[in-house]
């Protein structure tokens, strides 16, 4: 049995993936995230304070996976910090381009195309991409990989970034 949880494209494994980030509290391991997101998207992004509150507002599901993830020792810091960390996760603005961009990073091995900095490592993105494809749609997942063959992620948001390796 792996020794974490497996899938970070839904949300318990996103929850504990959150729960894994390092900092002295939960304003620091936030401001690494929305760091790395910004560095993805090649512009600083910000969050959307009223989606976050509407999110926070209604997560009880979240909250109640965390203390699943709790139970069988799969969570990584507290319960419900993390799902707040994820919460505002997934309330970050972002635009078509900024979307297209973050996506272009996973196509490039990592590189931004319009920085030039390396944002997540090369040795990472099979990992990441394989992922994508197999559960970054959710139960869509398998019908989109069999007539678009892309691996592919959906936010909550309503966007969706495909990626072709190599391409775009």
């Amino acid at each position: 049995m792996p020794s974490h949880s497996g899938n970070p494209l839904v949300n318990a494994g996103a929850i504990a993936t959150t729960s894994l980030i390092s900092g002295q509290n939960a304003a620091e391991k936030w401001n690494k995230i929305l760091d790395f997101y910004s560095k993805a998207a090649g512009e600083k992004l910000v969050l959307i304070d009223e989606v976050y509150q509407s999110e926070a507002a209604t997560n009880t599901g979240n909250k109640a996976l965390s203390m699943l993830l709790a139970k069988y020792d799969r969570i990584y810091a507290d319960p419900f910090e993390s799902v707040d960390i994820y919460t505002k996760q997934c309330s970050v603005g972002v635009n078509a381009t900024q979307l297209a961009r973050m996506g272009a990073t996973l196509a490039n091995n990592g590189i931004n195309p319009a920085t030039g900095q390396q944002v997540i490592k090369s040795e990472d993105i099979p990992h990441i991409l394989s992922t994508m494809t197999m559960a970054g749609l959710y139960d869509g997942s398998g019908g989109w990989a069999w007539h678009v063959g892309l691996p592919a992620k959906s936010g909550v948001g309503g966007g969706i970034v495909a990626i072709a390796p190599g391409k775009g």
